[in-house]
């Protein structure tokens, strides 16, 4: 059946089965115990968050944990105005990359507690963990990320990790 654009409408089904292997795995067991750890490159001393069990860089392995902050710099960012199916936060609302403190990589996430108008790079946010009886095995153990309050972080602080 197609609508008054002519799109057509179908129900499409995707099942899969995610294994996380040994390096996500310890990660997600430390992140359901409020921590946040990643793994250093032996060649070029990279901290990845999450921990990926090889340098995507140099392509060695990595085996040195690294416990990171939970605390970091919001890099890059986008304002979500848009509703979607299944939405847990109303529009509009800011995720970001988030740089953690000892961390080479940034992760992306939920930003809240924050006026989309005052999101911007260098913003010094730290996480909100979920209460100990919800964390799970999942990136969701972080409700989401909000303003520390401390000064933004220099541009050149974090430019060459974007």
């Amino acid at each position: 059946m197609t609508d008054a654009y002519g799109v057509v409408s179908r129900p499409v089904r995707l099942d899969y089965t995610f294994t996380a292997g040994k390096a996500l795995s310890r990660f997600l067991t430390i992140i359901e115990g409020g921590k946040i750890i990643g793994q250093r490159c032996p060649k070029c001393a990279k901290v990845y968050v999450p921990a990926r069990g090889s340098c995507p860089t140099c392509g060695v392995a990595t085996a040195e944990a690294v416990e990171v902050k939970d605390r970091g710099i919001v890099t890059t960012f986008c304002i979500v105005n848009i509703p979607f199916p299944g939405m847990a936060v109303k529009p509009p609302f800011a995720a970001a990359s988030v740089l953690l403190d000892g961390a080479d990589i940034a992760i992306f996430h939920l930003l809240q507690e924050v006026p989309v108008e005052n999101v911007r790079m260098g913003l010094r946010v730290e996480a909100v963990w979920k209460p100990a009886s919800e964390m799970e095995m999942s990136m969701e153990s972080i409700a989401y990320f909000k303003p520390t309050g401390e000064p933004d972080a220099p541009y050149d602080s974090y430019k060459d990790l974007l």
